[in-house]
């Protein structure tokens, strides 16, 4: 199924991982089915997240990111996710590290090569016309994929299955992969590179069709919010929603505001 026009019906933000949970079951079994366009999500039976989510994380096996996937990921983002690593061993998972056969990277730039070959298939008449209104730097982003060719674009799509049953084998003995979900905090929008994404994380899961829920996990020294990404495999969102409950229920992130935030609403 193309990257770019993938329904994400159940993407939502949400207060806690409980309403998360509702909000899944309640999409299932209400409007979204199977698409008998795409074969990967027929034969798939929908499990309620509900009946298993309080059941904790005591005896998972939980993967913590390689030793080298540190460099370039800011300290206070580091440190708040280092902290929940603790926090699940606390209570009772066995977090260890995984050898992935890719680096972040590389599953960055094949999604990219991918997204950008079907986007530009899609809206192709738009971006060809510098008369029409687009933002200059979405403009860019767009041509890129008039650049790829149909042999590199299928070559993508092998590797990206070949890509997929290696980190199968990778994730066998685990339950979960837990990353920090951005390198940084937020920053201003002055010093937002448009040529650079800020997805070397979370773009992991829509390259190799995992299921992914991003938590508030601590703040840094100057107050702004960090968060921590869990990453399951495909299809497997009761044991995502069932990990992300058992943290916030240890941990009261989610329930604060950043101390800017909360003084101007004086709180």
């Amino acid at each position: 199924m193309p990257l770019v026009n993938r329904p994400n019906q159940s993407d939502s933000c949400v207060r806690s991982t409980g309403d998360k949970a509702k909000n899944e079951r309640d999409l299932i079994f209400g409007e979204a089915q199977p698409d008998p366009l795409d074969s990967k999500t027929l034969g798939h039976e929908f499990v309620d997240p509900m009946l298993t989510l309080k059941r904790g994380v005591k005896g998972l096996r939980l993967a913590q990111m390689p030793e080298e996937e540190r460099a370039g990921v800011a300290p206070d983002v580091l440190a708040a996710y280092d902290a929940a690593l603790e926090t699940f061993v606390h209570l009772g998972a066995q977090v260890e590290p995984i050898r992935l056969p890719c680096r972040f990277e590389d599953y960055l730039t094949q999604q990219a090569r991918i997204m950008h070959a079907e986007g530009y298939s899609h809206v192709a008449d738009l971006v060809d016309n510098p008369e029409l209104p687009l933002d200059e730097a979405v403009r860019a982003r767009m041509l890129f994929g008039a650049k790829i060719s149909m042999r590199e674009y299928l070559s993508a799509l092998q590797e990206r299955k070949e890509q997929k049953k290696a980190f199968e084998v990778a994730m066998a003995e685990f339950d979960a992969l837990l990353t920090p979900t951005t390198e940084t905090c937020a920053i201003p929008l002055e010093a937002v590179d448009q040529n650079k994404a800020a997805a070397r994380f979370t773009r992991a899961a829509n390259l190799l069709d995992l299921c992914a829920l991003a938590l508030p996990d601590g703040f840094t020294e100057e107050g702004l919010p960090t968060s921590l990404q869990i990453m399951c495999r495909g299809y497997d969102e009761a044991t995502l929603l069932r990990i992300g409950w058992a943290y916030q229920a240890a941990t009261d992130w989610h329930q604060r505001m950043p101390p800017a935030v909360a003084n101007s609403a004086g709180r």
